[in-house]
């Protein structure tokens, strides 16, 4: 009898709904598929300002060239420098050989990863850009390769990998 007569008492209870907060949530909206990147109008500047300016950070240490952008990147954002886009680019594999004394072969001695991030930032000012060039390089750390120059259209074409297979499949379509 105590099997068969299940019900539930706690729903006719005062307390019954407390911790529920599920309907205080917004309606979830199905997730939308990722859209092209697209480049954007690249900005030439003015005489007194610079328009669009990539700060580039190469090193074979993850590590140290990830900190040191983010570095940049709170440095800019405290002297109200406008930080357009932080991104990395993709990561190189170098493999280092070397020959023996008295033979031909060539034996793989190491593989060398390079890491790279860049900053790019908007509307800096001409007079202001040297003493940034010099905070930035003060704090450089060793083993971090910097480079200062202004953006085109092959460093947004740079950013994105190359695909030859779907290259070739697009070709054979049309």
């Amino acid at each position: 009898d105590a099997l068969l007569g299940c019900h539930r008492s706690y729903r006719s209870r005062p307390t019954h709904g407390i911790g529920k907060f599920k309907y205080l949530l917004p309606k979830e909206l199905p997730k939308k598929r990722k859209e092209k990147v697209r480049m954007k109008e690249i900005d030439a500047g003015t005489e007194y300002q610079y328009g669009d300016v990539n700060i580039q950070m190469t090193s074979h240490d993850l590590c140290l060239v990830e900190h040191f952008a983010q570095y940049v990147h709170r440095l800019c954002n405290r002297l109200s420098i406008r930080v357009n886009e932080s991104y990395a680019m993709p990561t190189k594999t170098n493999e280092v050989l070397f020959m023996e004394e008295r033979g031909s072969k060539m034996q793989l001695d190491a593989v060398l990863t390079t890491h790279q991030r860049v900053i790019q930032v908007r509307g800096l000012s001409s007079t202001f850009a040297p003493i940034l060039l010099e905070i930035i390089q003060s704090s450089q750390p060793e083993g971090v390769h910097l480079l200062m120059k202004e953006h085109t259209e092959a460093d947004f074409k740079s950013r994105l990998k190359a695909r030859p297979e779907l290259e070739e499949l697009l070709a054979e379509m049309s």
